[in-house]
């Protein structure tokens, strides 16, 4: 049985004021049914204190409902927030989309 994936992508800046879109996108992903939610962060080229915070907040939105989300293929700058907060040890986080897919974790529950 393959597990239901969602992929988020957001984009350009997330900061306080991208971030309630962000957490809209992860409501309806979560209306979807999907049991992983994997956010791409490709494109995102500036993460602030609020996007992070959004990001935390979806994690522990989906823990709630059994769900899990993990994070690839974040910029220099989004990995260092990552670590200077601690948070690189919460999130499980994939150096690509493809690292992802080959994930055995994601293949069946």
């Amino acid at each position: 049985m393959t597990v239901q994936v969602r992929i988020v992508k957001p984009s350009g800046i997330l900061d306080s004021t991208k971030s309630q879109e962000f957490r809209e996108k992860i409501a309806e992903t979560l209306e979807s049914g999907a049991k992983v939610v994997l956010v791409n962060l490709e494109d995102v080229t500036f993460m602030d204190s609020s996007g992070l915070g959004a990001l935390v907040l979806a994690f522990k939105t989906l823990r709630a409902v059994e769900s899990k989300l993990v994070v690839c293929s974040m910029n220099e700058q989004v990995r260092i927030l990552f670590e200077l907060t601690g948070m690189d040890k919460v999130f499980e986080i994939f150096t690509n989309q493809d690292e992802f897919k080959s994930a055995e974790v994601f293949k069946s529950e």
